[in-house]
């Protein structure tokens, strides 16, 4: 059994490396996986609350958080798959789309 802090610790980690990643990375596909690693992050706190409140709750709230990140990774792709076809890159600087 790991500590509840030690698992809140980790979790605390995981989720401020995925947030300089992604102020840091330019690469769309690399700020994807970081948002990806911060609501993993998510995903043991919750557990880790769960385990140590003996509550489910916090489990119903993780199949949510896997819910709107498999959905966040399917269309995020298919934007950056279609950005890739039509500007050839997916480096965040280079992507003018909305400009007017």
């Amino acid at each position: 059994m790991i500590p509840f802090e030690q698992a809140m610790l980790l979790s605390a980690i995981l989720f401020s490396i995925g947030a300089v990643g992604l102020f840091i990375r330019r690469n769309i596909l690399v700020m994807m996986m970081c948002v990806e690693l911060m609501l993993n992050a998510v995903n043991l706190a919750f557990v880790s609350a769960s385990d140590h409140l003996d509550s489910a709750e916090g489990l119903m709230y993780v199949f949510f958080v896997i819910t709107v990140a498999a959905a966040e990774a399917a269309v995020g792709l298919a934007i950056v798959v279609n950005l890739f076809r039509y500007r050839n890159t997916v480096q965040a600087e280079e992507i003018n789309l909305l400009k007017g």
